[in-house]
C-alpha cells in the first residue's frame, strides 16, 4: 500500500511531573547511574534495547531485582528464530516474584478486588498466599510434580488466580479455559496436553442468568483419561457429583506463601491456545523465565506504580487474563470484573472501577466502541478521580473512541497495545514519556525489534506493511505442545521469511515512532491491486449512528475480480433501505475511496467473534469461498456461535443459482 498519511494531531501530553515520576523515567535514570547508559529520548532507548539484547534483558533483572535462584551462564546462545536458547543455567520460579509482595505490602493489604454477578469482595495478600499454599500442598499430596499439567475450567474470579499461582509455585504447568466454552472446544485444547488434575466450576453467572456446568465438567473429565484428581469450585453452589474433591478442603489449613519449586529458566509455566476457530488450537508453551522478563516490561510501558489498582476487562480464556495475573508480580492490587459489562448498563464496569479505586482500566476495543454507541458517560456515573490511564487491545481502537474517552471518561493517558497470545506480551503500545496522537499507539515496545515489511521483505517507512519482529525475545514460545519436530511452530510464524517472526497483522510505523494497526493481514482487501486493512472500512462504517457493528471480506476468485460484501448490524429501529445503503457507500467513498465500495451490503443480527472479541473475518471468507461451514469455523471456540448462521444462509443463497 502506497498512501500518503497525514500526521495525526496530538491530543494528550504528559505533564513534566507525571513523566519524571513514571516507572519508565525511573528505569532510564537507573540505566544512567548504574550502567552508565544515558539516552536522550525513548527512541534511543528502544534502539539500544533491540540491538544490545544481552545488556537490555539483564538490565531488567537487575533493575527489578528479579528473584533468580541462580544466574545464567550466558544470556542467549544464538540469535535465531525459532531455536534461540535464553539464560542457560539460570533457575527461578515465576511465582516468587508474586510472593515477595506479601511481606513488602503486608498481609492485610488488598491483592484482589473482585466483582461478579453474585457479589463482590476483597482478597488480601495474606489470604491469597494462604489459599495458594494450601492448594499447592494439596496438589503435591495428590502426586502432582514439576511438569505435570493442571487444567481448569473457571470464570475470571479469585479461584482461577489462586489455582494458577499454586500450580506455578510447585513447578506444574497451568492451562485455563472459560466455562462458557463448549466441551468439544475445551477437549480440543486439554486433550492435547494430558492433564493430571482438572479444576472445574459448577457453573457461571453472566447476563443476569446462572448457568450450571456440571455436565460440562463431567464430559470434559471423561475425555481426559490420564486424570488423577478432579476438583470442583462452587461458583453457583450447585450440588457436586461423586468423584470430585472439595475446593474448600483443598484450599484450607496452610499458612503461605507456598514453598516454591526452583526450575530452569525455560521450564513450562503455562499453556495458552490460539483461537482454534479454523483448525485445532495450537497449544503454546511459555516458560517461567520468559514470562518473568516480558512481564517486567509491563509496569514500564503501562506505568504501573506502587499503590496502584489495575483492571482489565477479560474473560478467563483470553491472554489478557494472564496479563492480569502478571500485574500481581508488580505488587499492585488487581481488580477482577466477571460478568456482563452491560448489566444493568454500559456504565457498570466504571462504577466498579470507582469502588475499587482503579488507576488503570483496560478492555477490548469493542467495549469502548459499544460504550460510545450506547451514549454512556462514565464520568457522570462514577468518581474516577484516581484513574490515570486507559488501555485497549483485541482490535484497533478507532480514532473516534479516543475522542469519546477524553470527553466522557477522563482526559487521561490512552495507551492501546497490540501483541498476542503467542508471546504473552505486546509489540507496540504506550510510553508515558511521549504524547498521544489520535488513533495511534505511541511506540514499539522495548526489546521488540518490530518493523513493517512489504511483500518483498523490505522495511517500509510510514507505509502499511506486514508486522514482523526481526530479533528473538525470551517470551516467544518454547514450543507447541506435541509438535515434536517444531514444524507447526515454524509454519505459524517463520514460513514466509526464515528467522523473521511474521505476526499476521498490517502495521504502519509513523515518522514519530508510533504505530497504527490495520487488522489481520490474512483478511486483506485487495481491490484491483491495491491492498487495504479492514479496519479502514470499519472506521468509516461504524462512525454512522445507525451502525452498531460490521464485517467485511474480500472474496478473490481465480481469474475474476474480487467480490466484497459488507455485513452490518443495525441499531434497533433503523430501517435497512436504499437510503441507508447510499449513506454507507457515501461514508466509504469519502473516508476510504470509491475503489473500496462494497459489491453488496447485507444486514446481519450480529458479527461472529472469537472469545477474545476479534471479528471472525477469515472463517467467513473461507465459508463464502466454498469451504464447508463445519470446516471453516469451530463454533465451540466462538463467543457467539449462532452468529455464523446468517453467513451460512448467505453462502447457501449465493451458491444456489450456480
Amino acid at each position: 500500500m502506497t498512501e500518503t498519511f497525514p500526521e495525526e494531531p496530538i491530543i494528550w501530553t504528559p505533564s513534566a511531573e507525571l513523566a519524571q515520576s513514571s516507572e519508565m523515567a525511573r528505569y532510564m535514570r537507573w540505566l544512567a547511574s548504574e550502567r552508565g547508559l544515558a539516552f536522550p529520548d525513548y527512541d534511543a532507548l528502544w534502539e539500544w534495547s533491540t540491538t544490545e539484547l544481552e545488556g537490555f534483558w539483564t538490565s531488567l533483572i537487575d533493575f527489578w531485582d528479579l528473584p533468580f535462584a541462580t544466574r545464567e551462564t550466558r544470556v542467549i546462545d544464538r540469535e535465531v528464530m525459532p531455536g534461540a536458547r535464553w539464560f542457560e543455567g539460570a533457575t527461578l520460579n515465576w511465582a516468587d516474584q508474586v510472593w515477595r509482595h506479601v511481606e513488602t505490602n503486608g498481609r492485610d493489604a488488598p491483592a484482589l478486588r473482585w466483582r461478579s454477578e453474585r457479589g463482590e469482595g476483597t482478597v488480601t495478600w495474606g489470604e491469597l498466599a494462604d489459599r495458594a499454599a494450601s492448594l499447592a500442598q494439596t496438589l503435591r499430596g495428590w502426586g502432582v510434580a514439576p511438569g505435570d499439567r493442571v487444567c481448569a475450567i473457571l470464570p475470571n474470579g479469585p479461584e482461577s488466580v489462586i489455582a494458577c499461582l499454586a500450580t506455578a509455585s510447585i513447578g506444574a504447568t497451568w492451562s485455563l479455559c472459560s466455562p462458557d466454552m463448549g466441551a468439544t472446544a475445551i477437549l480440543g485444547r486439554f486433550a492435547q496436553i494430558t492433564p493430571r488434575v482438572l479444576i472445574a466450576a459448577d457453573g457461571y453467572a453472566h447476563g443476569g442468568r446462572e448457568t450450571p456446568r456440571l455436565d460440562l465438567a463431567q464430559e470434559v473429565a471423561a475425555g481426559l483419561p490420564g486424570l488423577a484428581r478432579r476438583l470442583l469450585v462452587p461458583v453457583i453452589d450447585a450440588p457436586g457429583p461423586d468423584g470430585w474433591e472439595s475446593w474448600a478442603d483443598a484450599t484450607a489449613g496452610t499458612q503461605g506463601p507456598p514453598r516454591t519449586e526452583i526450575v530452569p529458566f525455560d521450564h513450562p509455566l503455562w499453556i495458552v491456545y490460539s483461537s482454534g476457530t479454523t483448525g485445532t488450537p495450537k497449544p503454546i508453551v511459555h516458560g517461567h523465565g520468559g514470562i518473568l522478563l516480558e512481564g517486567s516490561k509491563f509496569p514500564l510501558h503501562n506505568d504501573i506504580r506502587d499503590g496502584d489498582t489495575f483492571l482489565w476487562l477479560t474473560a478467563s480464556g483470553w491472554i489478557m487474563w494472564n496479563c492480569q495475573v502478571i500485574a500481581l508480580t508488580r505488587g499492585v492490587t488487581v481488580a477482577i470484573f466477571d460478568g456482563a459489562p452491560n448489566l444493568p448498563d454500559m456504565a457498570e464496569l466504571w462504577r466498579f472501577a470507582a469502588r475499587a479505586g482503579c488507576t488503570f482500566v483496560g478492555a477490548g476495543a469493542a467495549f469502548f466502541s459499544t460504550s460510545m454507541k450506547a451514549g454512556v458517560s462514565p464520568k457522570a456515573e462514577a468518581d474516577l478521580g484516581r484513574l490515570r490511564a486507559i488501555g485497549s487491545t483485541g482490535s484497533p481502537l478507532a480514532p473516534e473512541a479516543y475522542d469519546w474517552i477524553q470527553a466522557n471518561v477522563a482526559d487521561v493517558w490512552i495507551t492501546p497495545i497490540a501483541g498476542g497470545t503467542d508471546f504473552a506480551g505486546a509489540f507496540v503500545g504506550g510510553c508515558i514519556l511521549l504524547p498521544v496522537r489520535r488513533g495511534e499507539m505511541q511506540c514499539r515496545f522495548l526489546g521488540a525489534r518490530v518493523e513493517a515489511w512489504d511483500e518483498h521483505g523490505r522495511p517500509v517507512e510510514n507505509q502499511v506493511g506486514e508486522l514482523v519482529c526481526t530479533r528473538p525475545m525470551p517470551s516467544m514460545p518454547l514450543y507447541f505442545w506435541g509438535d515434536a519436530d517444531g514444524s507447526r511452530y515454524a509454519e505459524s510464524y517463520f514460513e514466509t521469511w526464515p528467522n523473521v517472526w511474521k505476526h499476521g497483522d498490517w502495521i504502519r510505523i509513523t515518522p514519530t515512532g508510533g504505530a497504527v494497526i490495520y487488522g489481520r493481514s490474512d483478511a486483506t482487501i485487495n481491490r484491483r491491486g491495491l491492498r487495504l486493512g479492514t479496519s479502514e472500512i470499519y472506521r468509516a462504517v461504524e462512525e454512522l449512528d445507525e451502525i452498531l457493528d460490521s464485517l467485511v471480506v474480500d472474496l478473490e476468485y481465480l481469474g475474476r475480480d474480487s467480490f466484497m460484501p459488507l455485513f452490518v448490524v443495525l441499531r434497533e429501529g433503523v430501517a435497512f433501505d436504499e437510503a441507508l445503503k447510499d449513506k454507507l457507500r457515501a461514508a466509504i467513498r469519502a473516508s476510504v475511496g470509491p475503489r473500496y465500495l462494497p459489491d453488496e451490503i447485507v444486514q446481519i443480527p450480529e458479527v461472529p467473534r472469537t472469545l477474545s472479541g476479534k471479528k471472525l473475518e477469515v472463517p467467513v471468507k473461507k465459508l463464502l469461498l466454498g469451504v464447508d461451514g463445519a470446516k471453516a469455523v469451530n463454533r465451540d471456540s466462538m463467543a457467539n456461535p449462532r452468529a455464523f448462521d446468517a453467513f451460512e444462509a448467505y453462502a447457501a443463497a449465493r451458491a444456489a443459482p450456480a
